[in-house]
């Protein structure tokens, strides 16, 4: 999904990456490695999605609800104006977040997945996967290199289930749309997918029944995690220049996050306009039908992470359905083709790449049933 050029960046000799210091908000990106240099082609999500967005916005806030206009977009416009108003600092909190992470080197997150085929391990993993603000699509780049580098395979089916839509920046803006409550509940509840989920990857593994990563060694471990960490916080200045670099970095890095959540409010609202309330209430709501109905859909739409978040909100506050938000959310990386096929790819076996979604899958409707029923 990302845009990176395929170009082979210069290499720079030590004396030359030994000239400048690193300096906290001021240094280089930690795994620049020259894909904004090239010009790309215009991101036509981005701008259509956005410019949709900005249009509704702007013209909500001049006529605020009209009534020569069309009821639809009365209600696009009108919604689109309510999901901006609520999620505006979490939009900005979101960009300072990428900045900041985008500082931390990614061999250090790495190294943070431990020893694999341990429970340790699989929280590792599971945190890992937390931590770094990728989508859905992008995150399969990453758990590539992590089975190559050795992760064991109940790390790597932790590490992306945990990853896509509960990064920073979409829990942020999720707790503007739903809740701090329900944003925790959702969190907690993805990470226990993924640490069970890996758990029993690894179990199968042990046992024979599915094949072991033939990469995986003790190469990937913790020890030298603390070192690393305090040399990094040590290199920290905070300067007027550094706090605007991280923001530019952090927007810039931060497109992917808008294109999909731009596009997300789109069809969100959209939804809302022609779809009645009664209809999508009973469609989606906190029903066996509609959770089944949220699941079939999450798996029919392929939209990314950041673009199921408003969708997801949406039915857990018009339909009242917190079960089929998670299940929206879980079910979507769950059952998501394009990551079948790349596990399939990175694993050479059909039998792994199945049992993502024939394990998770059930969790995920056993949880979204008991979240209904709370709800």
């Amino acid at each position: 999904m990302g845009n990176c050029c395929n170009k082979t960046p210069k290499m720079k000799s030590e004396e030359e990456v030994g000239a400048k210091p690193v300096s906290g908000c001021c240094a280089p990106k930690a795994d620049d490695s020259g894909c904004h240099s090239q010009k790309q082609r215009p991101d036509y999500l981005l701008w259509i999605s956005g410019l949709i967005v900005l249009f509704c916005y702007v013209l909500y806030w001049l006529v605020d609800g009209h009534p020569d206009l069309p009821q639809w977009l009365v209600v696009m416009t009108s919604g689109v104006f309510e999901l901006i108003n609520r999620m505006w600092w979490g939009l900005l909190a979101a960009v300072i977040f990428v900045g900041l992470l985008d500082r931390i080197p990614r061999d250090l997150v790495m190294s943070a997945l431990g020893r694999g085929g341990t429970f340790k391990g699989i929280l590792r993993a599971t945190f890992a996967g937390v931590l770094l603000d990728l989508c859905s699509h992008g995150i399969l780049m990453v758990g590539t290199k992590l089975y190559e580098r050795g992760a064991s395979l109940g790390q790597l089916m932790a590490f992306l289930i945990a990853s896509p839509w509960n990064s920073l920046s979409l829990t942020i803006i999720l707790v503007a749309l739903i809740g701090l409550g329900w944003t925790l509940a959702f969190v907690l509840l993805s990470m226990s997918v993924g640490v069970v989920t890996g758990l029993v990857f690894d179990y199968l593994v042990s046992k024979g029944r599915l094949p072991s990563n033939p990469h995986q060694s003790d190469s990937i471990n913790g020890d030298g995690m603390a070192r690393q960490l305090g040399q990094l916080v040590k290199t920290i200045k905070i300067t007027p220049a550094g706090i605007l670099a991280l923001l530019k970095d952090g927007l810039r890095d931060s497109k992917m996050v808008f294109r999909w959540l731009f596009f997300g409010i789109v069809l969100a609202t959209a939804i809302r306009a022609f779809v009645p309330m009664e209809a999508y209430q009973a469609l989606f709501g906190p029903t066996v039908a509609g959770l089944f109905l949220t699941l079939l859909a999450a798996t029919l739409i392929e939209v990314c992470s950041e673009g199921s978040t408003p969708i997801a909100a949406d039915i857990v506050t018009r339909a009242a359905a917190p079960g089929n938000g998670f299940t929206f959310l879980m079910a979507g990386i769950a059952t998501d083709y394009t990551e079948i096929m790349v596990i399939r790819d990175m694993t050479k076996s059909w039998k792994i790449a199945l049992f993502l979604p024939l394990i998770t899958v059930p969790q995920i409707l056993v949880i979204g049933l008991i979240l209904n029923q709370l709800g």
